[in-house]
C-alpha cells in the first residue's frame, strides 16, 4: 500500500478517494482531511493538497483520476508530452480519452472523448497517463479549424524531431475515419520531401507549385562551411530563400542572426530573399510574380502559370 504523501508526490498533489481508501484511510479519515483543508475537492472523488489555483499538471492529473482508467487526449496529451517546452495554450479544458464502452460524465474543465482504440493508444504507465504522441498529433491536426492549423500541428511535431512523417502517416492509415484525411496525407508527403514549417509548406504550395516555378531544394546545407540550412535554395540561379515566421517585432539578437545568414549567403555567392507571412499567405500571387522575374533575370527560361487565386484578382 502506498501512503498519502507518496501518492501526492507521484501525482503532482492530486489524489482520488478510491486511492485513499485502498491505502487504508477510512471514510471518516478522508472527511477529517477535508475538514482540516489538508485536501480540497476539485472533482467528485478527486482532491488536491492545497486550496490555491491548480497548475496545468495538477488539473491534468485530477482529470484522469476522476475518470479512473483514462488518458490525456489530443492537445492535452501533446502538452504532457512536450512539458515545459510546449508552446500550446494551457488555459483551455483538459481533454481525456476513455474506452468507448464507458460512460463518463463531463465535469467543468474536463472534456471526455470515447475512443475505440483506447487500449492500443493509451500509455497508462506514464504520469499522467496519455495517448501516444503520434496519435495525439493526428487528433489535433484533424480538429484544426483551417489548413493553417492542420499544417502547424503536423510541421511542428516533425520540426521538433519528436516524430516523422512516416510515423504520422501510419497513424492516419490505421484509422478508418479522419477529418481532413486527404489534406493531412498531402502535407505529410510534403514534410517527407523536406518542408519543416508552416511557412515552408505555404511557399511550396501557394507560391512555388501553384505558379509552376522551379522546385527549390528544401533545407539545403550551406556551402560556406557553417552548419546552417537554408529554407530553400535554387542552386542553378544562385538564389536562397529564408522564411521568417516571427509574428512579433524582431529583437537585436534575432536581427543579428538574420544578418549573419544573409552574409553567409553573400559569401556563398547567393542572393538571399527573405519572406514572411504577408508575402506567402496574404500576397502569394504577387510574390510568385516577383520570384519569377528574379529567377528569369538569373537564367531561368521557364514561365510562371496563373493559379485560381490569380484569376480572381
Amino acid at each position: 500500500m502506498r501512503d498519502l504523501q507518496e501518492l501526492l508526490r507521484d501525482q503532482a498533489g492530486a489524489v482520488a478517494r478510491r486511492q485513499l481508501l485502498s491505502a487504508g484511510h477510512t471514510p471518516a479519515a478522508v472527511r477529517r482531511l477535508l475538514r482540516r483543508r489538508e485536501l480540497t475537492l476539485v472533482h467528485p472523488g478527486v482532491y488536491l493538497d492545497h486550496t490555491g489555483r491548480p497548475s496545468w499538471l495538477q488539473r491534468a492529473w485530477a482529470a484522469v483520476l476522476y475518470a479512473d482508467r483514462a488518458a490525456l487526449y489530443g492537445r492535452s496529451a501533446l502538452i504532457a508530452w512536450e512539458g515545459t517546452a510546449t508552446r500550446l495554450d494551457t488555459s483551455g479544458p483538459i481533454h481525456i480519452a476513455v474506452d468507448q464502452a464507458r460512460h463518463v460524465h463531463a465535469q467543468p474543465d474536463i472534456v471526455v472523448h470515447r475512443v475505440s482504440e483506447f487500449e492500443a493508444w493509451a500509455q497508462t504507465n506514464l504520469g499522467p497517463p496519455r495517448i501516444r504522441y503520434d496519435e495525439a498529433v493526428v487528433d489535433v491536426a484533424a480538429l484544426g479549424s483551417d489548413e493553417l492549423e492542420v499544417v502547424a500541428s503536423l510541421s511542428g511535431a516533425v520540426g521538433a524531431r519528436r516524430t516523422t512523417p512516416g510515423r504520422l502517416r501510419a497513424a492516419v492509415e490505421r484509422r478508418s475515419r479522419v477529418k481532413h484525411r486527404g489534406f493531412i496525407l498531402e502535407v505529410l508527403q510534403d514534410l517527407d520531401q523536406g518542408t519543416h514549417s508552416v511557412l515552408e509548406h505555404g511557399y511550396l504550395t501557394l507560391v512555388e507549385r501553384a505558379h509552376s516555378l522551379p522546385t527549390a531544394v528544401r533545407q539545403a546545407a550551406a556551402l560556406s562551411g557553417r552548419r546552417i540550412y537554408r529554407d530553400g535554395l535554387y542552386p542553378d540561379y544562385g538564389v536562397a530563400i529564408e522564411l521568417d515566421g516571427r509574428l512579433d517585432h524582431a529583437g537585436a539578437t534575432a536581427r543579428d542572426h538574420d544578418l549573419e545568414r544573409d552574409l553567409d549567403a553573400a559569401v556563398d555567392g547567393l542572393l538571399s530573399v527573405r519572406l514572411g507571412w504577408g508575402q506567402i499567405f496574404r500576397r502569394p500571387c504577387l510574390t510568385a510574380q516577383r520570384m519569377s522575374g528574379l529567377l528569369r533575370a538569373r537564367g531561368w527560361t521557364g514561365a510562371m502559370s496563373r493559379c485560381p487565386r490569380c484569376l480572381l484578382q
